[in-house]
């Protein structure tokens, strides 16, 4: 069921200007969806490799698309980029299915990726009010969630990616101490990407999760956290 109200955002200062990274996705194109309807919504850039040529593996891209927001600043940024399973590689069961190739590969998507988003966009956040950057992570990223083991370059990828997230959340504080930075665990959401390993799992539809991200954006108030979508903290 599509979710036609607002999400409510109250601490994002009024016309406040949001970017979406993978917004061509299954929870970026649902997040822009709901953004559109946020009434204290003033612009909203939505920004992806099959639209906008935007291609988070290849810096010069990344540089450039920032440079073009240079002097307007963001007050809500959001990362959704992210694979599950590349180039039909599914997650591996065990140690013993182990690729290098393909681990490397999840990790420049996965953690290299949205760490040129941080070091490119995090800059240009509004230095004046609250604004907040979140990047989607992963539950199964938690070191000291881990029970079942498996999925192991996954797994580590998103470990990687919070680190880089709890990273930049101490350096952007020093020249944005108003700014939220955080890794966000959007749950078992019903896309192309997590719909093979849904079954036996409680899921939303994208957007049902949508929704659900925008209210934990809004509640959050700890920069360097890692969370989930229904704005619980998840340990590290």
């Amino acid at each position: 069921m599509t979710n036609k109200a607002s999400a409510n955002l109250r601490t994002l200062p009024a016309d406040f200007r949001a970017i979406v990274i993978g917004a061509s996705g299954g929870i970026g194109g649902a997040l822009c969806e709901q953004l559109s309807r946020e009434p204290g919504l003033g612009e909203l850039i939505t920004l992806s490799r099959s639209n906008d040529g935007f291609d988070l593996l290849e810096e010069a891209t990344v540089a450039d698309h920032a440079s073009h927001q240079s002097g307007k600043p963001i007050h809500l940024l959001v990362c959704a980029t992210g694979a599950l399973t590349l180039n039909g590689h599914s997650p591996e069961k065990s140690l013993r299915q182990l690729d290098p190739d393909v681990m490397a590969a999840q990790f420049r998507i996965n953690a290299i990726g949205p760490a040129l988003v941080a070091k490119h966009f995090l800059p240009l956040l509004d230095r004046k009010t609250k604004t907040v950057a979140v990047f989607l992570s992963a539950r199964v990223g938690s070191i000291g969630d881990n029970r079942l083991g498996g999925w192991i370059s996954y797994r580590s990828s998103k470990a990687a990616l919070n680190q880089i997230v709890r990273t930049a959340s101490i350096e952007v504080a020093r020249t944005h101490p108003r700014a939220v930075v955080a890794a966000l665990h959007p749950g078992t959401v019903r896309t192309n990407l997590s719909a093979p390993y849904s079954t036996g799992h409680r899921s939303s539809s994208a957007e049902e999760s949508a929704f659900s991200i925008l209210q934990a954006i809004d509640g959050v108030q700890t920069t360097g956290s890692f969370i989930a979508y229904d704005g619980s903290a998840i340990e590290w």
